[in-house]
C-alpha cells in the first residue's frame, strides 16, 4: 500500500475496507500469471465479503496456477470523495494494482439497483463506459449473476455474460483468453467470438442485432453469425458434489454482514411460487450429500474459527436429508460450541424437533414469509401453506417461549383485491391470538408481530413475467389500506418504498435502449442506489425523461403473450410454455404440486443433474 493511500485511509470511515491483507487471501507471482482477473462486487466491503458466490469463484479461479484473481468492492461515498481528489484509481485488495491493468474484470450482478454501481466502478477504473469505447489493450468486462438473465439494459456496457453457474465456465473464458495470446491471435473481437462460438453459456450482446416494431416491442433478435447460438443455454453443475468449495476463506479485518460460515446445502427449489426469479433460474435442485457438507463444515470451522454456521439454500427444510445432516453436525458442533442456523424454513415444515435442535432458531426471532393475506391469493401465487400450517408453526414457537414474529408479504399481485389485503391485517391478528391460546407462552412478555409488506416486481423467467406492476399511485392507495385496517399497537406494519421499487421493474424488464438513461445516471453521479440515503426518484424520473424514456412501457405495461421479451435470447431451462400453463393456473386460482410430488415438465431436467428435484421413475 503507498504512503498517498495510508494517509488518506485515516480519513475514511472503516479503512479496513480498503487495507487489504487479510487473512485468507491469495498472493500470487505476477511473473508466472498469464491471465489476472479483477472479481468486482458492486457493492461495499461488508456486503461483498458476505456473499458465498464470490467466496466460490474467487477459490475457483486461483486453483489454476497462471491465473490471479483479485477482489474488488465499492468504495463508500467518503473514499470516493478521497479517490476523486488525489486522482486514485480503483484498485484490488490483494496487489494493490489499478483495475484497469488486468486483462479481465468481472461484476456480480445480484440487483437490478446495483448496477448504477458498475458503471460507478468503471469510472472510477478511469475505463469507457460503452464496450464499443474500449480497445483491445483494455480488460475484457464480463458480468455474471442473477440479473445477466436479463442482461439487455446493460448489455452496451459489458464484453459479454456469463449464463448459469460459473465454476467451470469463468476458467474456460481464462484458459480460452491465455491460448489466444500464446498463440499470438489476440483480438477482441476474436475473442468474443471464439468463446460465444465454443463455450456454452457464454452471451456476447455485440454479436446480435436487436430490432423493434413501431410499437416499441422488439422484434427480433438476430445472431451476426452463422455458428453462434440463437439462443444461450445457461450452465448449470451437474453433480454438487464434486462441484468446487472452498476449503478456506478470506477473513476479513471488519464486521460483515454475515460473519459465519455459509455452507451451501443445494441449488434449486422444488417449490415454483410463481413471483419467484430464483426458484425458476436456479433449477433443477441439485442436493450435497451430508457426508460431503459435514467435512466441508468441519474444513471450514478449522479454517475460520466461525462459531456460526448458516444452512444455505432457498428453502433449506426441502433438503432431503436435513435431520441426518443436523444429526452428523450437532455431533461436533455443540461440543465446540458452534451454532446452526436455517435461514430459509417454510412454515409448513417448522417443528419442535427442528427447536430443539437449531440453537440460533432458539435464540432469535422468527420469521415466516406467507407472502398474502388470503388463501386465494396464495392459490395464485402457488404458495402451497395454508393458515393452519402458520398457526401450526407460531404456536411451536410460542410453546418454546418465543413472543415475536415476523411476517413477510406482498402487495400489488396479480389478481389482488382489498380483501386479500385486509386479510393481511387479519392474518397477523389471528397470529397474536394464538399466543393468548397457548398454554406454556411467556405469560412475562405481550406478544409482537411485525408484518413486512413489499411491492410485487414482475420478474424475468416467471408466470408473473408478462404481468403489469401496479402504478405508484395504486400501490400507495393499497399500503395507505392496509395501514389502516391495522389497529391492535402489538401488530408493526412497515412497508417498501413503492418508487424504489417502480425503478426496479424497469430495469428488470428493460431493454437494450434502457443503456443511455444509466450512461446518463452514471455521469451525473448515480450510486448506492440500493441504499435510502443515496436513492432519488425524482432524479431517475428526470434521467429517463430527457432519454425519452417512459417509465410505464417497461414497468406498468402487460407484456403480450406473444410478444418477444427482451430476455428471450437466453434459455434459462424452464420452457417458454411452461411459464404459460403456470399463468393460466393462477388465474384459474389452481396450484401445482411441488416436484418432488409430481413432476410438471418444466424442462429444466434436460440440463442434467444426478440429484434432481423430480420424483424417480
Amino acid at each position: 500500500m503507498n504512503n498517498q493511500i495510508s494517509t488518506i485511509l485515516k480519513s475514511v470511515s472503516k479503512p479496513g475496507r480498503y487495507s487489504g491483507g487479510e487473512y485468507g487471501q491469495i498472493i500470487k507471482d505476477k511473473e508466472k500469471v498469464k491471465a489476472r482477473f479483477a472479481f468486482c462486487f458492486p457493492d461495499t466491503y461488508e456486503i461483498g465479503m458476505s456473499n458465498l458466490g464470490m467466496r466460490i469463484l474467487y477459490g475457483v479461479l486461483n486453483q489454476e496456477e497462471d491465473v490471479w484473481c483479485e477482489r474488488v468492492y465499492n468504495p463508500w461515498l467518503d473514499m470516493q470523495e478521497k479517490m476523486e481528489a488525489h486522482s486514485i484509481p480503483l484498485t484490488a485488495c490483494e496487489s494493490g494494482d489499478p483495475i484497469s491493468e488486468f486483462d479481465m474484470i468481472g461484476f456480480t450482478l445480484q440487483y437490478e439497483m446495483s448496477y448504477t454501481n458498475v458503471l460507478n466502478m468503471l469510472k472510477l477504473a478511469k475505463l469507457p463506459l460503452y464496450a464499443k469505447d474500449r480497445d483491445d489493450s483494455m480488460p475484457i468486462i464480463i458480468g455474471g449473476g442473477p440479473c445477466a438473465y436479463n442482461a439487455e439494459p446493460v448489455a452496451d456496457f459489458f464484453d459479454l455474460f456469463n449464463i448459469g453457474e460459473g465454476e467451470e465456465m469463468l476458467p474456460e473464458l481464462c484458459r480460452l483468453y491465455i491460448k489466444m495470446k500464446d498463440e499470438g491471435r489476440y483480438t477482441k473481437s476474436d475473442y468474443l467470438h471464439e468463446a460465444a462460438k465454443t463455450i456454452t453459456g457464454i452471451y456476447v450482446p455485440s454479436l446480435y442485432e436487436v430490432t423493434y416494431n413501431d410499437d416499441g416491442t422488439i422484434k427480433a433478435y438476430t445472431p451476426k453469425y452463422d455458428d453462434i447460438p440463437t439462443k444461450i443455454q445457461k450452465r448449470i453443475m451437474t453433480d454438487m458434489d464434486k462441484s468446487y468449495f472452498p476449503d478456506k476463506v478470506v477473513m476479513p479485518y471488519i464486521e460483515t454482514v454475515h460473519d459465519r460460515i455459509m455452507l451451501e446445502v443445494f441449488r434449486g427449489c422444488i417449490r415454483g411460487c410463481r413471483f419467484c426469479q430464483a426458484g425458476i433460474i436456479y433449477r433443477p435442485v441439485r442436493e450435497k450429500s451430508p457426508d460431503v457438507l459435514n467435512e466441508q463444515a468441519k474444513c471450514l470451522y478449522e479454517a475460520t474459527g466461525y462459531d456460526e454456521i448458516s444452512l444455505t439454500s432457498l428453502s433449506i427444510s426441502d433438503y432431503t436429508e436435513l435431520p441426518e445432516l443436523t444429526d452428523m453436525l450437532l455431533g461436533w458442533t455443540d461440543d465446540n460450541m458452534v451454532s446452526l442456523s436455517l435461514p430459509s424454513l417454510r412454515v409448513d415444515s417448522f417443528t419442535k424437533e427442528l427447536m430443539d435442535k437449531i440453537a440460533s432458531v432458539r435464540s432469535s426471532s422468527l420469521t415466516f414469509a406467507p407472502e398474502a393475506g388470503t388463501q386465494r391469493l396464495r392459490d395464485v401465487i402457488n404458495k402451497n401453506v395454508r393458515e393452519e400450517d402458520l398457526m401450526r408453526a407460531v404456536n411451536v414457537a410460542f410453546e418454546a417461549g418465543k413472543n415475536t414474529v415476523k411476517l413477510y408479504f406482498m402487495s400489488g399481485l396479480p389478481t389482488e383485491t382489498y380483501d386479500d389485503l385486509k386479510g393481511i391485517a387479519e392474518l397477523a391478528s389471528h397470529v397474536i391470538d394464538e399466543y393468548y391460546r397457548c398454554p406454556n407462552r411467556n405469560r412475562a412478555k405481550k406478544p409482537q408481530v411485525t408484518i413486512s409488506v413489499s411491492c410485487f416486481i414482475p420478474k424475468p423467467f416467471t408466470p408473473f413475467q408478462w404481468e403489469a406492476q401496479d402504478t405508484m399511485e395504486m400501490l400507495a392507495e393499497k399500503q395507505e389500506y392496509l395501514g389502516s385496517q391495522i389497529t391492535d399497537k402489538k401488530i408493526r406494519y412497515t412497508h417498501h418504498d413503492a418508487k424504489v421499487s417502480r425503478i426496479e421493474a424497469v430495469l428488470a424488464r428493460g431493454d437494450r435502449r434502457l443503456a443511455p438513461a444509466l450512461a446518463l445516471a452514471a455521469d451525473e453521479g448515480f450510486k448506492f442506489d440500493a441504499w435510502d440515503e443515496c436513492f432519488d426518484y425524482d432524479k431517475w424520473i428526470s434521467v429517463f425523461e430527457r432519454c425519452g424514456i417512459d417509465p410505464a412501457f417497461y414497468a406498468n405495461r402487460k407484456f403480450g403473450l406473444d410478444e418477444i421479451l427482451p430476455w428471450d435470447i437466453i434459455d434459462c431451462g424452464v420452457t417458454k410454455e411452461f411459464l404459460r400453463r403456470e399463468r393460466d393456473k393462477a388465474y384459474a386460482e389452481n396450484t401445482t404440486p411441488n416436484c418432488r410430488e409430481h413432476c410438471s415438465g418444466c424442462g429444466a431436467n434436460r440440463l442434467g443433474g444426478e440429484r434432481t428435484c423430480c420424483p424417480k421413475k
